[in-house]
């Protein structure tokens, strides 16, 4: 039976534990940084990638290495220099995540504006909800 077969369970719960870990805004930005420019140390995906904390990049890496898509170099030197990679599993995912990275860049003002749109939307609908509501108390 193929993970395909959304009908099934188990395959559910399958896809959501992987796309879990993969679909995550900082998994997404590691991999692709990795991608990008190979072996790189932390404080330099930390500058890379804008707004993410330290705990959570630590984290974040902490959970693609056990799910074998970075790998963890450390020399022992001093000061330690510890380095990151993406594994050959972890190399399979930047062409979807390229083309991601491809669909965001091409389609960020149409999401803007729609997200405009909606809001102003919004805006107008409870305005006239709250006049409603003070006309009936009035």
């Amino acid at each position: 039976m193929s993970l395909t077969d959304t009908s099934q369970h188990s395959n559910c719960s399958a896809m959501s534990d992987v796309l879990n870990r993969i679909g995550d805004k900082w998994s997404v930005l590691v991999v692709g940084m990795l991608g990008q420019n190979g072996v790189l140390r932390f404080n330099e995906l930390k500058r890379l990638i804008n707004g993410v904390s330290q705990r959570m990049l630590t984290l974040t890496l902490r959970n693609l290495e056990r799910d074998g898509l970075v790998t963890r170099t450390i020399y022992p030197e001093v000061p330690p220099r510890v380095e990151y990679s993406l594994t050959e599993l972890g190399k399979t995912l930047q062409v979807p995540i390229s083309a991601l990275w491809d669909w965001s860049a091409e389609n960020h003002g149409a999401i803007v504006e729609a997200r405009a749109i909606y809001d102003a939307r919004e805006t107008a609908v409870a305005a006239d909800n709250s006049r409603k509501i003070a006309y009936a108390r009035g």
